[in-house]
């Protein structure tokens, strides 16, 4: 059974969603949602990631993320999969109710179900990409594999 998630008020797969209120630390500071931390990173190093870090919603981040008017870092489009995965293995480790749900999908396939985007969830036709589920399923491994080492959400690095 293939598990599909977007918003993140959804029960119990709402914590998925780059824009659930499980916030974590990553690079020395403190992000409120994973969505804060992916689109600052698109100008890392800047004032205006700054300013995404410190925005109020997530939707607040995406916005000024999304932000046309700011150049880009230039190797964003090589550095946004590995962006996406350090920010939801560290979304993850940070929290042991969230890290449960994840394992609890078993073997199954993780969708992010959203017509309007190819890359990161299955897009209009059904056959996007789907990075954020995988990113989520290879996630899921890498937790079963430290679990032994670190729980979830104790508040220590797992060993890598």
């Amino acid at each position: 059974m293939t598990i599909y998630f977007y918003g993140a008020g959804e029960v119990p797969y709402g914590c998925f969603s780059n824009f659930s209120d499980h916030g974590f630390d990553l690079d020395g500071l403190w992000w409120s949602t994973s969505e804060h931390y992916f689109q600052a990173q698109k100008f890392k190093g800047t004032r205006h990631a700054d300013l995404i870090r410190r925005a109020r919603t997530p939707l607040r981040a995406a916005e000024l993320g999304r932000d046309s008017s700011k150049p880009l870092r230039r190797d964003w489009e090589r550095a946004k999969d590995d962006v996406m995965r350090r920010a939801v293995a560290a979304k993850f480790r940070a929290h042991a109710d969230i890290c449960d749900i994840l394992l609890s999908t078993g073997d199954e396939e993780i969708v992010e179900d959203t017509t309007t985007d190819h890359y990161w969830g299955r897009g209009r036709t059904g056959n996007g990409k789907n990075m954020l589920g995988r990113i989520l399923v290879r996630t899921r491994s890498q937790l079963r594999a430290e679990l032994a080492e670190t729980p979830c959400g104790d508040g220590r690095r797992p060993r890598r």
